[in-house]
């Protein structure tokens, strides 16, 4: 057997865990689309890793353990078939005829949810709940609703044993990390770039585990992530502004090292501190070419924790491409240059990340990448909605009300 650079990566660290971050129901697609565009000489090898990732014939011996979603990642499942999901949201539109286009919306995303849920179930079992989790995220608009998130997030979990609800880092969503761990449901914290939210949302998770404990709560169906988009930190054009005015020049090295330094740190703090959240890495960016052989710093860097990868298309391609290139082992723990430590110091943007206590909670909600990551996912969960819109006026002969 050929070990893929997935499971060169996971030999790293005992407890490292790698996840699909994407809806399981497109995970064939995906497969298809990769042996297609490979040279015969190494597809049948190439085959063999990327049946291992998930085994549809058994899915308790796969190597993914888990598998994250979101609102664009659930409107892509639509728009691969959208033949299907016409038909499927026809039959909900005739059977709730008193529903509008957002509770269509909301019923179909859950369906998607559910369905992926199903296919995790296996490992769920297998691994007597540690493992075969499936987030679902709530309605990122309504990312400043306490209220709301909770009860969606009941809605959520109520779908299977395995669901874990993606609540974002906001300030009122530390709250409802704490109360839905209160309840015993399980979060994975989205929308969460900074060592400040992480450390919030951490220490919420803690308080949540004791309000449980005090109300006789279990907790053997439980378990928190939380997730640190990496690249969605570094790209944000308010970073080479500030780096500008400083006359700081960086370079495409240095931003992914404060990446990489935010996470580090954040591993850190979280292991030391004897937290019960687990660090999830996500929005990783390939690059850069070192000696002429291209790399992955935002996944070789981190290697070696006892963390989680959560890995798109995006991310999973190179990483294949890339193969026998890179020479994985543990650096999660090394130091980082001192160089990029000295220009970050000097950056408001970077200490805020950095440093624990960079941002106050009301500042949470108004982060640069907060802002473009919850824009970007509120366009993909009206783009569901706009589909439910065109089915109900074809149905219904009127357009819906917006």
């Amino acid at each position: 057997m050929t070990k893929s650079i997935v499971e060169k990566l996971v030999d790293t660290h005992p407890d490292l865990e790698v996840w699909w971050d994407s809806s399981p129901l497109v995970f064939e697609r995906w497969v298809q689309k990769m042996l297609t565009a490979s040279d015969n000489s190494r597809k049948d090898i190439l085959e063999e890793q990327l049946r291992r990732l998930y085994n549809a014939d058994d899915p308790a011996n796969s190597l993914f353990r888990g598998c994250t979603t979101n609102p664009p990642l659930s409107w892509e499942v639509v728009k691969s078939d959208p033949a299907y999901w016409g038909e499927f949201v026809d039959d909900l539109v005739l059977s709730h005829p008193d529903f509008n286009y957002q509770e269509i919306a909301w019923l179909t995303y859950k369906e998607i949810v559910k369905r992926g849920a199903e296919m995790y179930m296996p490992i769920h079992k297998a691994s007597h709940s540690r493992f075969g989790w499936i987030s679902g995220q709530l309605n990122p608009r309504l990312f400043t609703e306490i209220d709301q998130m909770v009860h969606d997030a009941k809605e959520l979990s109520s779908l299977s044993p395995n669901l874990m609800i993606k609540v974002p880092a906001s300030m009122q969503g530390v709250e409802v990390v704490k109360q839905l761990t209160a309840l015993g449901i399980s979060t994975n914290t989205t929308t969460c770039f900074t060592l400040p939210q992480i450390m919030a949302v951490a220490n919420a998770a803690m308080e949540g585990i004791q309000l449980a404990n005090k109300n006789g709560v279990k907790l053997d169906n439980w378990r928190a992530v939380i997730t640190m988009m990496i690249g969605r930190l570094t790209e944000r054009p308010v970073l080479d502004l500030q780096a500008n005015r400083r006359n700081i020049k960086l370079s495409w090295q240095d931003k992914h090292w404060f990446g990489i330094a935010v996470f580090r740190r954040a591993y850190k703090l979280l292991t030391e501190g004897g937290y019960a959240s687990k660090l999830l890495a996500c929005s990783m960016r390939d690059g850069p070419i070192v000696a002429g052989k291209p790399r992955f710093w935002d996944v070789e860097k981190i290697a070696g924790g006892a963390i989680v990868y959560t890995c798109p298309p995006y991310v999973l391609e190179p990483l294949f491409e890339i193969g026998e290139g890179l020479d994985l082992k543990a650096e999660i723990e090394e130091e980082f240059p001192q160089s990029v430590l000295d220009k970050m110091s000097k950056i408001p943007y970077c200490i805020q990340a950095y440093d624990p206590n960079g941002l106050e909670l009301e500042q949470f909600n108004d982060h640069p990448a907060t802002i473009d990551t919850v824009e970007a996912f509120s366009k993909a969960f009206k783009g569901m909605e706009d589909f439910v819109k065109e089915r109900i006026t074809t149905i219904k002969g009127q357009p819906e009300l917006t």
